[in-house]
């Protein structure tokens, strides 16, 4: 890999792991529910009118927007609001790499060597010291969404390896259309039909711009330029050598928290995120077959093995 591609994909960890202030910022004036709803609509709308459908089978389609866009927001976006520390969030959100391994063995028949069995074991153990320090503040909550966001997204993963799509970017700007309706449908049940609206009509204002310029930056950085970038480098390099920048997000999520936002995690959480990460690493490396199927250009065999320890690398469109 050359240096401007490390560039690059440190410039994605950047945005990805800046983009869960984002969302704090947004949160603090749209109702959550709807926030999720309107960050794809906003996406929806143009991919409609302006890009050509992947030709891949409706059903994975759906699969992949179901469990990436809708179930993974609606609980990500209901644990921030609930409590949850931005900088942990990105970090817990991690969760959906084990989740995506477990799901693969047991309802692809994936294999999951050694190595990855023991990252998993590590990355879990890791969650639940974050889970222990969270329910000695009586905070537990916040944290098992949070999990459950992390299970959506590997539901999404499991789509969008069942597509085997050959246009990863189209296939992940269809993957917007699917959440809105359902995602709007929640928030009118549970926040009230005007609620968001009216949050959306003040957002305008000089006091709500704030909320405005969250959303902006979801859109346009985190969801279009990060992942446009990441699929950039997935066409250029094996998964196993783009991976690692993945493993930064939550590093910049928890340092751009305690920065600009004042969070400050407690030790045990801190000792719980380097316990994932390094469970998320060990458990990384590939065989070459694995690699192989991953790499563009090339026939996808059935799964042989379980992807590496994280979440699907062309996708983190929240981040």
């Amino acid at each position: 890999m050359n240096n401007r591609d490390r560039l690059l994909g440190l410039t994605v960890a950047v945005l990805w792991g800046l983009n869960f202030l984002a969302i704090r910022v947004g949160l603090d004036h749209f109702p959550p529910f709807f926030f999720a709803g309107l960050r794809f609509f906003v996406i929806a709308i143009p991919v409609l009118l302006f890009v050509r459908p992947p030709k891949v089978p409706i059903a994975w389609l759906l699969l992949y927007g179901f469990g990436f866009g809708f179930l993974q927001f609606a609980f990500l976006f209901a644990a921030m609001n609930a409590g949850m520390p931005t900088g942990l969030a990105s970090l817990v959100l991690q969760s959906s790499a084990p989740f995506t391994i477990v799901l693969g063995a047991l309802l692809l028949h994936e294999h999951v060597g050694r190595r990855r069995t023991v990252g998993i074991t590590v990355a879990v153990a890791g969650m639940v010291l974050i889970g222990w320090d969270r329910a000695q503040a009586a905070s537990l909550l916040p944290v098992v969404l949070t999990l459950l966001a992390g299970l959506g997204w590997a539901f999404g993963n499991l789509g969008n390896r069942l597509a085997r799509s050959t246009e990863p970017m189209r296939l992940m700007l269809w993957m917007c259309v699917v959440p809105p309706l359902p995602m709007l449908a929640l928030s009118a049940a549970i926040e009230g039909p005007y609620t968001g609206w009216h949050a959306l009509g003040e957002s305008f204002s000089s006091s709500g711009w704030p909320a405005l310029a969250g959303l902006t930056y979801i859109v346009l950085l985190g969801t279009i330029a990060g992942s446009g970038l990441w699929t950039v480098l997935i066409s250029r390099h094996p998964a196993g050598v783009i991976a690692p920048f993945s493993l930064l997000v939550p590093v910049v999520g928890i340092a751009g928290a305690w920065i600009f936002l004042g969070e400050s995690p407690s030790a045990l959480s801190l000792i719980g995120a380097a316990v994932v990460i390094c469970g998320c690493l060990g458990g990384m490396t590939g065989t070459r077959g694995t690699t192989e199927a991953m790499s563009p250009g090339r026939d996808r065999p059935r799964f042989r093995e379980a992807e590496p320890c994280l979440p699907d690398p062309r996708l983190h469109a929240s981040k």
